[in-house]
């Protein structure tokens, strides 16, 4: 199984009752297979993880599994703040048909480099799944160093990092790292261009959600090496990664599903709808011209 190029960190549609809408479930990820998408993540930050019940979490997981059917991996969200239970997550999400789980490192806890070491080394060895890494400092207070994943790669069950750090120092770093059995991708859509031309495998993308065929073209490109090209596909996406800055994610991003007909703009508390206004009106703009540009294409 390889994981690379365009990966959608999927939002988790809501109605307007606040229950899991898994028909608009079903409309985004086939949205996704035709926009080119090369694997989804289900239940990971984005698709609203912690605010979901176990039972949602399981038929989430089990819907995507059956509607890919097998034509691009499933990535299951199993990271939580105990080890223990990030494995009991993990075994239940193979259960389910996961092809490999993204485990976020341990938010608000802080552990040291080798509390995460061991954290890691417990889910790959018990979890059942391959592990994606996922380093996000912004969001759990505390950062996965290079150093610690370097040790971490050499677990045959580690597959791979996420890494959200945009830094160029840091995306340098993580690039180092890559090897044919471990793969960098980048968690940052502003910068996953740049990522992916100094040596990341993909991008693990929210602006995927609203915008698959687009967000394609920008991996093909970066991972050939084609500079130019890149730049091109950038400039095109770069409207709408703006637009989906205003708000935490995914409170920008649920809002431009409606637009698409792919569900709601309900988050669940405490996350809050994007209020009518300027960035309305930005995220709106920014979708109307890659219409524009898909359809003049």
């Amino acid at each position: 199984m390889k994981i690379h190029g365009s990966v959608c960190a999927l939002v988790t549609p809501f109605g307007s009752d606040g229950a899991l809408d898994l028909t608009a479930f079903g409309r985004l990820l086939d949205f996704q297979i035709a926009g080119g998408t090369q694997a989804v993540v289900v239940a990971g930050s984005t698709g609203e993880a912690h605010m979901l019940e176990h039972d949602e979490y399981d038929r989430l997981l089990a819907f995507a599994v059956e509607r890919v059917a097998g034509r691009i991996p499933v990535i299951a969200g199993t990271g939580e703040a105990g080890t223990a239970k990030t494995v009991a997550l993990t075994q239940r999400a193979r259960v389910l048909g996961a092809n490999a789980a993204l485990v976020v490192a341990p938010y608000y806890v802080r552990p040291t480099q080798e509390g995460l070491r061991r954290h890691f080394l417990e889910v790959a060895d018990h979890g059942g799944l391959p592990v994606i890494l996922y380093n996000v400092p912004s969001r759990t207070a505390c950062d996965l160093a290079p150093e610690t994943t370097a040790v971490l790669r050499d677990h045959p069950a580690i597959i791979g990092i996420k890494e959200a750090r945009a830094d160029a120092e840091r995306i340098q770093r993580s690039a180092e790292l890559v090897r044919p059995d471990f793969v960098y991708l980048s968690g940052d859509d502003g910068t996953g261009g740049q990522a992916m031309l100094a040596g990341a495998g993909g991008v693990i993308s929210v602006v995927a959600n609203l915008a698959p065929k687009a967000f394609r073209a920008l991996c093909d490109a970066a991972t050939a090496g084609d500079r130019a090209a890149t730049a091109r596909c950038n400039a095109v996406l770069e409207p709408l990664v703006q637009a989906l800055n205003c708000a935490p994610n995914p409170i920008a991003v649920k809002a431009g599903l409606p637009e698409l007909g792919l569900g709601t703009a309900m988050p669940r508390l405490p996350l809050v709808e994007l209020e009518q206004g300027p960035a309305r009106e930005q995220l709106s703009k920014a979708l109307a011209t890659l219409a524009s540009l898909a359809d003049a294409a």
